[in-house]
């Protein structure tokens, strides 16, 4: 049995670990609230400009007439051969299995893809190191390559989620749309934490190029959370004081959308092809820009949800400890009783 000494010195440290797990939970809910203001601030842009599209494609001849094909390049349909992987994960730790579990929805998505080069664009400390340690660095191809299909990483973007700027997302997007464009590449996935609210998230595989439809994200795998952890993350968002439900914009978005449904014949500065062709790029990159701005916040959530369980424990520890080192001392006052019980009655 330990002495009390030793339990006192455990509670301490156990005591001085749940202050730590404490502050970082306050820090990740305070950094959570910022997230999810930018993102509901960045909203109305994407719906307007999604908007604005569809009622492009209503009014310009998208496709063809004659041979029906598309008449942009992020339109166009091939058989893949090779396809491009943007996987965002955190760049720290101490967020319960939020990379984990984005890591093993990268491996069963790799494993669906043997046949096929698979090129990956790693965001993310954490992705970019399990990455790094499976697959290496791409290294030039040409197009009569008779290689056997192989998966390499061509990309990485550290430390850029913590101040998340439009201009990254669109640089990102640019080389997207141009290693599609030159067909390097036949489609592009993107896998990501969706992030509605604290107690509405799901991990995502969505395929961003090529477009089938404005404005409805194609999905090929979700995965959305499970009732234990709903619950612990309503938990905690309750004692950190964090909006639990997200924001209602029923009414910005029927707004919105009455521009693309509206029954008018709108006069154009430019053609309609013209305008077509120069904001499809745009809509893909505030596809990039929403993903990586709803995986940061669902990163801090996670955060908050993990500190929470852990300075829970430590409260547990404490009191088993707390309760283990009273017996100790109980058992030493005792026995000491006991000793002087005995002594005195031998004489």
């Amino acid at each position: 049995m330990p002495n009390i000494l030793d339990v006192r010195r455990r509670i301490r440290s156990v005591t001085n670990m749940r202050q730590i797990t404490k502050a970082m939970k306050m820090v990740s809910a305070a950094k959570l609230r910022r997230a999810q203001d930018r993102a509901l601030a960045a909203r109305p842009y994407a719906q307007m400009l999604t908007n604005v599209l569809k009622s492009l494609v209503s009014r310009a001849e998208v496709y063809d007439p004659e041979t029906g094909e598309p008449r942009h390049a992020l339109l166009a349909r091939r058989p893949e051969k090779n396809v491009l992987l943007i996987v965002v994960t955190g760049d720290k730790g101490l967020a319960g299995a939020f990379n984990t579990n984005i890591l093993k929805a990268t491996a069963r998505f790799i494993a669906t893809k043997t046949d096929k080069n698979l090129e990956i664009e790693a965001i993310g400390r954490k992705g970019r190191d399990f990455l790094k340690r499976r697959y290496r660095a791409a290294k030039p191809r040409s197009a009569e390559s008779q290689d056997p299909p192989q998966t390499t990483i061509v990309g990485e973007l550290i430390g850029v989620l913590n101040k998340l700027e439009y201009s990254l997302a669109s640089e990102l997007a640019e080389r997207v749309i141009e290693r599609y464009s030159k067909e390097e590449s036949d489609s592009v996935y993107l896998i990501y934490n969706e992030f509605k609210s604290v107690i509405a998230q799901r991990l995502i595989v969505e395929q961003i190029l090529p477009i089938e439809q404005i404005g409805a994200p194609e999905l090929r795998q979700a995965e959305a959370m499970t009732e234990k952890e709903r619950d612990r993350a309503l938990e905690a968002a309750k004692e950190a004081g964090v909006r639990i439900r997200p924001a209602d914009t029923r009414d910005v978005d029927v707004a919105a959308a009455k521009f693309a449904a509206a029954p008018v014949d709108y006069i154009y500065e430019q053609s309609p092809q013209e305008l077509f062709q120069s904001l499809l790029p745009k809509y893909v990159a505030i596809q990039i820009y929403r993903s990586l701005q709803e995986s940061a916040a669902a990163e801090h959530a996670a955060r908050m949800t993990a500190m929470d369980a852990a300075t829970n424990n430590a409260s547990d520890m404490i009191d088993s400890l707390t309760l283990a080192m009273n017996r100790v001392r109980q058992a030493k006052i005792t026995k000491e009783i006991i000793e002087i019980v005995s002594g005195a009655a031998a004489q």
